[in-house]
């Protein structure tokens, strides 16, 4: 799609000067319309003090300093491409949406809310972050499942994203299976480096793999695993259906199997990290970024066509029609 811009915009604020121009000539009169040949032929018209050619004029020389202006800023027209390359970084975010992450020991615009949901604001940050990066999205409970695979094209991304609900899978923790899977899904890419942000509030108690077996085979594969357990220290407020389906909440042990996660994360040359509160969970994300840095590489491609010399050929146009008009004479 073509474009119309100037390459010296800034030289456009000189027609601010035009009206003042028109404003100051007008005060003391039009310049002559006409030249006459004998001083007698213009006593009839003694009386007059502006004439409409006179008006012309003026109005002439101030278009054709407009465009000549106009010309001087450099119109064009023309395209401009960006090329962003990817980094060579391939990560897959796996998150929990088990029962437990309903936990509202999190808070939210000073609001308290879900893990769940600060976990996909915080989220959503960190991808922003990444715009050169192959990010894929994996939810887990009692078994993993694919909500988004590796992808540059991040809106699409955050829009799955943001369709995480907590019981989308049947319930369970498999951390073990989920590591699995995600390993899975980073295995036959040719990126320079693989990384998964597992994200976990409880301890692996479903699927058929060892969280611990899983994490030799990502750290075989090259694959490193950055752990993160989500959750208060002690317990957590959880809410509650009664059986007369009011809504209550319950006080409930926040139950984290760190060392097993600390564990993955150390076989496969990563870190454990553990968030009690937003602003933690968030600086982890951070922390995260700044480790797995990534080079930005972008290539601009333009094509212009120089238009200024309609303009100035346009401003001589009206001079030349200035200088006719104001050449003639009465007989």
């Amino acid at each position: 799609m073509e474009t119309f811009t100037f390459h010296n915009p800034q030289l456009l604020w000189l027609l601010l000067l035009l009206p003042l121009l028109g404003f100051l000539r007008g005060r003391r009169g039009p310049a002559p319309a006409l030249v006459f040949s004998n001083v007698s032929q213009i006593a009839t018209l003694a009386g007059v003090r502006k004439a409409r050619p006179g008006k012309l004029l003026g109005l002439l020389r101030l278009a054709a300093l407009g465009l000549l202006i106009i010309g001087l800023a450099r119109p064009q027209m023309g395209n401009t491409t960006t090329e962003i390359q990817a980094s060579g970084i391939d990560i897959l975010l796996a998150v929990d949406v088990s029962g437990s992450m309903e936990a509202l020991d999190f808070t939210l615009d000073n609001r308290r809310v879900n893990r769940l949901e600060v976990v996909k604001s915080v989220v959503s940050r960190f991808i922003g972050d990444r715009p050169n990066d192959r990010i894929g999205l994996l939810a887990f409970a009692g078994r993993p499942y694919l909500v988004c695979p590796l992808t540059l094209d991040h809106n699409w991304l955050q829009e799955r994203l943001e369709s995480l609900r907590i019981g989308m899978v049947e319930d369970g923790t498999a951390i073990g299976s989920a590591i699995a899977s995600g390993a899975n899904r980073l295995r036959d890419r040719d990126a320079k480096s693989r990384i998964m942000i597992l994200l976990t509030d409880g301890m692996n108690n479903a699927g058929k793999a060892s969280p611990l077996t899983a994490a030799e085979a990502a750290e075989t594969l090259g694959i490193k695993v950055y752990t993160i357990g989500a959750g208060t220290r002690g317990e957590a407020p959880m809410p509650v259906r009664d059986q007369f389906g009011r809504r209550r909440l319950i006080r409930m042990k926040v139950d984290i199997d760190e060392k097993t996660l600390s564990r993955v994360a150390e076989i496969t040359g990563a870190r454990y990290f553990r968030a009690t509160d937003t602003k933690s969970l968030e600086k982890i994300y951070d922390e995260i970024n700044a480790m797995e840095a990534t080079t930005r590489t972008i290539k601009h491609f333009s094509q212009y066509r120089e238009l200024f010399h309609w303009f100035v050929l346009a401003a001589l146009g009206l001079l030349a029609v200035e200088l006719v008009v104001s050449r003639r004479r009465l007989p």
